[in-house]
Formats: C-alpha cells, sequence, structure tokens
C-alpha cells in the first residue's frame, strides 16, 4: 500500500513539469509528511487540457452518506480497480496522476516494531503515481476524492513490503490520463528494477503529526 508520501516541488515547478494549469487553492508546500484525508495536488485532463488541481486524498463512493460513511479508500489495488463497484467507472473514466518527491513505506523488526523507510526515484526525478477520482457530494458539499493505485512489489521493494504504488513513467502520462487512446491497464505494473531507490529513516514518521525535511533524512538500518 501507499500511505504517506512527500512532496516538494513548487505549484510553478508541477505545472510546467505537468504542462497543466494550477487552481489557485492548491495545498502549501513542501510537504514532507502528506498523509491519508488531506487535500494533495492532482493532475486530471478533459478535451486535452491538463489541470493542476486540489483532492481529497480518501475516494469517497458516489453512495456514500458522508466521507466517513465506509471504508477510508486511499488505496486501489490495481489487480482488481476494473471490477470492484466503487472504481470500475473511475478506472474507466477519471484517472489522474498524483505528484510525488517519495513516499514512505514500513517494515518490521524481529519484535514486530514498524520501521520506516524512505523511497524514491534514484535520479531523484518526480514521481508521477497513477490514481483514480470521484466527485462526492452530499450534505450541501461537493468535493473531488481520489485513490491511489498499488501493485505487487517489485523484487527491490519486496524486501520492505508487498506492494507497492503504481507509477507511470512521462511518456506514459498521456495514455494514463486518457489522451493517447486506450490500453492504460498495461500500465498497471511494478516499476523495473533499479527506478528507486530507498533509505531508512528515523521513527518520527509514525506520527502523522510529524514533520520537517528531517523525516526523509537517512539514518543507519
Amino acid at each position: 500500500m501507499c500511505g504517506r508520501f512527500v512532496l516538494t516541488l513548487p505549484v510553478d515547478a508541477m505545472a510546467r513539469l505537468f504542462q497543466a494549469t494550477p487552481s489557485n487553492d492548491l495545498p502549501e508546500g513542501p510537504n514532507f509528511n502528506i498523509c491519508p484525508t488531506t487535500p494533495i495536488a492532482v493532475v486530471t485532463s478533459q478535451d486535452g487540457q491538463r489541470r493542476l488541481r486540489p483532492m481529497r486524498w480518501g475516494f469517497v463512493p458516489g453512495w456514500y452518506d458522508s466521507p466517513t460513511d465506509g471504508p477510508l479508500l486511499i488505496n486501489a489495488r490495481a489487480e482488481t480497480v476494473a471490477t470492484k463497484p466503487a472504481f470500475a467507472q473511475a478506472a474507466r473514466q477519471r484517472r489522474c496522476l498524483v505528484p510525488a518527491s517519495g513516499f514512505y513505506e514500513w517494515s518490521k523488526d524481529a519484535e514486530g516494531a514498524r520501521l520506516p523507510w524512505y523511497i524514491q526515484r534514484a535520479d531523484a526525478a518526480p514521481l508521477a503515481f497513477a490514481a483514480i477520482w470521484q466527485d462526492w457530494e452530499g450534505g450541501g458539499a461537493r468535493q473531488s476524492t481520489c485513490a491511489l493505485l498499488t501493485t505487487q512489489a517489485n523484487e527491490q521493494m519486496r524486501a520492505i513490503h508487498d506492494r507497492m504504488p503504481v507509477i507511470v513513467d512521462p511518456g506514459d502520462w498521456p495514455l494514463w490520463l486518457g489522451e493517447a487512446g486506450h490500453g492504460a491497464a498495461r500500465l498497471m505494473r511494478p516499476a523495473a528494477g533499479g527506478v528507486l531507490r530507498c533509505h531508512r529513516v528515523g521513527r518520527a514518521v509514525n506520527s502523522n503529526r510529524a514533520s520537517g525535511a528531517e523525516l526523509i533524512a537517512p539514518i543507519a538500518s
């Protein structure tokens, strides 16, 4: 799964990278501990026009009476996203990209304690997570919500966790966003070996209230 991530790119840099028009209400950064249910920056495309816009990280199906009416859906499994009733229509019609600088995952030591790792591209370039989105309306309020796609971990990540986010390469962004026809399903695969690098970080990030660049500083494993 993917339960926390980092984004250090300024809005103007993200807008240039994804060739997207930014909204004026995007969350401020940098943020070294992005947690579920908070607003995150998301790239969508409609009629070939890309937008960089805020969404709640936590997909809310249309039949929920409130955002907390059922399980918190921060991730969707790539293997079943096309058939799950909550996600199927979004997987076909509302795919998006979530910019990130890196993400956290946890392994466990012999005593069962959670050990955090920070994962980023080996070349330190930004990541783009595959995601799906849904507008939810209720109680007189309307909000856009999203979930990140996860897949089986590649060999490198498997030593830490059995799942990892689906990472979309820049050349495949048009296909995932629906700008380049059909076939996006083939992108829902683990990252190739060598694309990522990881290092242990301090346990401060185990708290969703922690903040600051020191969260991603490497420690001896």
